[in-house]
């Protein structure tokens, strides 16, 4: 069970556990036993540990791929987003099928927040960032005071995100 507001770390060595998990979680995956219950008011958004699905082979510019996960229509406000997220000028202008993995998972991160959602589901989010964008990502979620379920192999984003750890290798041998 997790409470509202909790912000809760995933933690094993095995990734694909903890990401099958997650797909469960965000409806992407049927679950072998159990069920997943939400309450009336969630809302959720799943930033994925592979978001290739979103980019390989889209024609879309990357202020278009804005749009198309948002209800953004002012191309200043679709470029006051992509400013947020670093990019300027004619980057907005870039297919987004040629983005670096880095600037793809700071795509997904701008996508995470144009939801709206009250729980985030962040499977392995710091995967790509370099240190600074890691430490704006870490600020954003400390203020953020809704739920977060996320796994990370950065130590330091578990040891200040999470209110409480899961740790999902328990019970292997």
């Amino acid at each position: 069970t997790i409470r509202p507001r909790e912000k809760v770390a995933f933690v094993g060595a095995d990734a694909v556990a903890n990401t099958t998990l997650f797909k469960i979680l965000a409806g992407e995956t049927e679950p072998d036993a159990g069920t997943v219950k939400w309450g009336v008011t969630t809302s959720t958004a799943y930033f994925p540990s592979d978001n290739s699905s979103y980019f390989d082979g889209s024609e879309d510019t990357l202020a278009d791929w804005i749009r198309r996960y948002s209800d953004l229509v002012y191309e200043t406000d679709v470029r006051g987003w992509l400013g947020k997220m670093l990019f300027s000028g004619d980057d907005a202008l870039k297919q987004a099928r040629v983005l670096s993995g880095g600037e793809r998972v700071r795509c997904m991160l701008c996508k995470t927040m144009l939801s709206g959602a009250n729980v985030l589901i962040l499977d392995e989010p710091t995967s790509h960032l370099d240190l600074e964008s890691i430490t704006a990502l870490n600020n954003g979620l400390i203020k953020f005071t809704e739920t977060v379920l996320f796994t990370s192999h950065d130590h330091q984003l578990v040891q200040t995100i999470a209110t409480r750890i899961i740790d999902l290798s328990s019970g292997y041998d």
